[in-house]
């Protein structure tokens, strides 16, 4: 595949997209945020795990 064949197909996908209206930001903000938490406190809940069961001592 050549150069200008590779930006003819970025070019055409960027004429499709849109901007997401507010909603539509704020509600993948929220699903993002409640990723991140959800993961961390996974990720916490491990380690307290681990810690109380003697392995980081």
């Amino acid at each position: 595949m050549n150069i200008k064949n590779k930006i003819q197909r970025y070019v055409r996908v960027l004429k499709i997209t849109k901007k997401p209206t507010k909603e539509e930001f704020f509600a993948s903000s929220k699903v993002t945020g409640l990723g991140l938490l959800l993961i961390g406190a996974v990720g916490f809940v491990i380690f307290f795990i681990a810690y109380l069961s003697g392995i980081f001592n």
